[in-house]
């Protein structure tokens, strides 16, 4: 099969499209023949190399699968080859304690497809059986690729983690990303009042077009100022924090009296200094995030079959010019999805 690869850590030059072994399946795993696959930020982590983070390679990339099921052992009940199908993008062993919950983000060995393991970045990839999602009935690949893991960590740091309640104030920090283009749909969908971030006046009407009631343009406006202003100087009730050192200290200082920070990355660096006396005295709540359960991707399913959520795609590329979507995506000038076509 044909796949992109990367042999050693470095720049987007160290991607490779190449031939690669087909993979080989176990009794418990099917294989699916991508069609689609959504870039994500942790591809270009994996790429760069992370601390104290081994990663077999050479290594294929991408969590975000949208495809058809090419074989499936005898056994299997639901899928059959030809079955449209999105892929769970989480891994957790199955087994445990918290999968059995259905907690698996929380497993012990949780790992996500694409970076503990071979992804999408090919032509094959192997998954467990029970990462196998049906596709929305009428989306097409590029679509159905670039909704799983955004709106799945969306619906997870709001709904499950924050317990978004209608009425409620959300400031979502970056809405050009997936992370942050997912959010506000989310929000929206429960009642909230939307504030957003963003990067030039493009990017703040595209906000606007997802829901957004008010937008802050993070490089020439002083965001916390304009949160005061918007809310009258009370702050909101939640803050989506995936930016990390660059915003830490105006997020926090943002929220309300009783407000939720939900935190699930750490773009611009994780080293951050926080006055706990400000936590404590406001009753203030942060969460920590990752990625989420099956039970609340099929969730997420359903609310985008029914329209209430929507993927964003900002551009397409085919899978050999997977080395220029990430430089576009490391440059910051891409509001929703980056996809690669197979």
């Amino acid at each position: 099969m044909k796949a992109v690869r990367f042999h050693a850590h470095g720049g987007p030059g160290v991607l490779k499209y190449e031939e690669a072994p087909d993979p080989k399946p176990d009794s418990d795993e099917a294989v699916v023949r991508v069609r689609a696959c959504a870039l994500n930020r942790l591809d270009i982590w994996a790429r760069n190399g992370l601390p104290n983070v081994e990663i077999a390679l050479p290594h294929i990339s991408g969590s975000d699968i949208a495809g058809e099921i090419d074989w499936v052992p005898e056994e299997e009940k639901e899928f059959r080859r030809g079955d449209q199908v999105i892929v769970n993008p989480g891994l957790g062993c199955g087994r445990c304690e918290k999968c059995l919950l259905g907690r698996d983000n929380q497993c012990r060995y949780y790992t996500i497809i694409g970076y503990g393991t071979d992804g999408g970045y090919a032509e094959l990839v192997k998954v467990p059986r029970r990462n196998l999602v049906r596709k929305p009935e009428g989306m097409g690949f590029e679509d159905a690729a670039a909704f799983p893991l955004v709106f799945l960590t969306a619906y997870h740091m709001l709904v499950t983690k924050a317990s978004l309640e209608a009425g409620e104030t959300v400031l979502v920090l970056g809405a050009g990303s997936g992370v942050g283009s997912a959010a506000i749909q989310v929000a929206k969908m429960n009642g909230a009042e939307v504030i957003a971030t963003a990067g030039g006046p493009e990017k703040l009407e595209k906000a606007k077009g997802l829901g957004a009631d008010h937008v802050i343009d993070h490089r020439r406006q002083d965001v916390l100022a304009e949160v005061r202003r918007i809310t009258g100087k009370r702050g909101v009730d939640v803050v989506v924090e995936h930016v990390g050192k660059a915003t830490w200290d105006g997020s926090v200082k943002a929220l309300a009296k009783g407000g939720r920070l939900v935190l699930c990355g750490a773009t611009t660096g994780a080293e951050v200094v926080t006055d706990l006396r400000y936590v404590y005295n406001r009753e203030l709540t942060i969460y920590g995030s990752y990625m989420a359960s099956k039970g609340e991707l099929l969730k997420v399913v359903e609310l985008v079959s029914a329209g209430r959520l929507r993927p964003v795609v900002d551009s397409v590329f085919p899978l050999e010019k997977a080395a220029g979507a990430q430089s576009k995506m490391e440059g910051g000038g891409h509001f929703g999805k980056i996809v690669l076509k197979v």
